[in-house]
């Protein structure tokens, strides 16, 4: 375990806004986790755990408390009757493990390419893109749980998963550390029909490989024209989840002409369409630019405050609500002082 003191939040997080933590520590084996724990209860410290930092946005305060990071890795595979499991440590960068199932020939995850993000942070916000989600082929997590200080494995049904919800961000936030997934996956294509934008760039390539390694490149491609590099251009991705509408709410939508999209998980309005339309677009907002391709993205081109992050927010929800009656969601997760 390597102990790090002082780190500014920004340097770990995408966005690029946060104080200094008072400790960081990296853990590279199960055993390191258990210690990490103890190390924050010795000093009477709270923890956060932090992936990749791309779904994560720091407070100019900084956080008085240990936040612990997961530098555990290695993918091992499985045969079993009706595919393949695959034990991913949480450590593991999540596009890397998208690409070796991919060039297995393995579906199930492969229009989850190029999210940023280690594995271990997958099941906690339920992450899902074109029409898959990793619930879909989870079967179980190995965790550090530290309410009782003790190792448990839980299922996928034991963790209540929905639209970017688990139990890991809800009921049992902060409780579980994520020492592994195993996912079962199998040889095959996706399902048609295909989300509506990769069906359309289907069409506009008049493309035929729909093998894993096929749509990823699909997904891959679509997601570099609509969505920064969080490296290149300080942001979190998505910013904004999608608002989900009941039956009859998605009928008095389309009445209305709004684009509902109704798929396996739901009745969605994106709520890039709903930015876009209040004019905010490619506009800047108190440092922070409305990425121009993709409205619910925002890019911090120089904002150095929280409070940047919060006015601009406020602006955007509350013209959206004003015009359309929804409220918008933040999707990043906040390390709160």
């Amino acid at each position: 375990m390597r102990v790090n003191e002082n780190i500014l939040i920004s340097s770990l997080t995408t966005m690029r806004l946060g104080g200094p933590a008072r400790y960081v520590l990296e853990v590279e084996s199960p055993s390191d986790v258990a210690d990490a724990y103890g190390f924050a209860a010795q000093f009477n410290l709270p923890t956060f755990v932090l992936g990749y930092g791309a779904n994560t946005i720091g407070h100019d305060e900084g956080f008085n408390g240990v936040i612990i990071i997961n530098r555990m890795q290695g993918i091992t595979e499985t045969p079993v009757s009706d595919g393949v499991e695959l034990k991913i440590m949480g450590g593991e960068f999540w596009d890397n493990v998208v690409a070796y199932a991919c060039e297995k020939g393995l579906t199930g995850i492969e229009a989850l390419s190029k999210i940023p993000g280690l594995a271990g942070a997958a099941p906690v916000q339920n992450i899902g893109a074109y029409g898959q989600q990793i619930s879909d082929s989870l079967i179980s997590i190995d965790v550090y749980d530290s309410a009782s200080q003790s190792f448990k494995t839980l299922t996928k049904s034991e963790l209540n998963f929905s639209y970017r919800h688990s139990i890991l961000n809800t009921t049992a936030k902060n409780r579980y550390f994520v020492i592994s997934i195993t996912l079962n996956l199998k040889p095959g294509q996706m399902p048609h029909p295909f989300y509506n934008s990769i069906e359309r760039y289907i069409a506009e390539h008049q493309l035929t490989d729909f093998t894993p390694s096929g749509i990823r490149e699909i997904v891959s491609t679509i997601r570099a024209d609509k969505l920064p590099d969080p490296l290149e251009k300080a942001s979190s991705g998505s910013f904004f989840k999608n608002i989900y509408l009941s039956n009859a709410e998605a009928e008095k939508a389309e009445e209305k002409g709004y684009p509902v999209y109704r798929g396996k998980d739901g009745n969605k309005i994106n709520s890039g369409w709903l930015i876009e339309q209040v004019g905010f677009k490619g506009k800047l907002l108190h440092g922070f630019r409305v990425n121009d391709k993709a409205a619910l993205v925002l890019i911090n081109e120089s904002a150095k405050s929280y409070n940047d992050l919060a006015k601009a927010r406020s602006e955007i929800i509350g013209r959206v609500y004003d015009k359309f009656g929804y409220w918008l969601e933040q999707e990043p997760v906040e390390i709160e002082p």
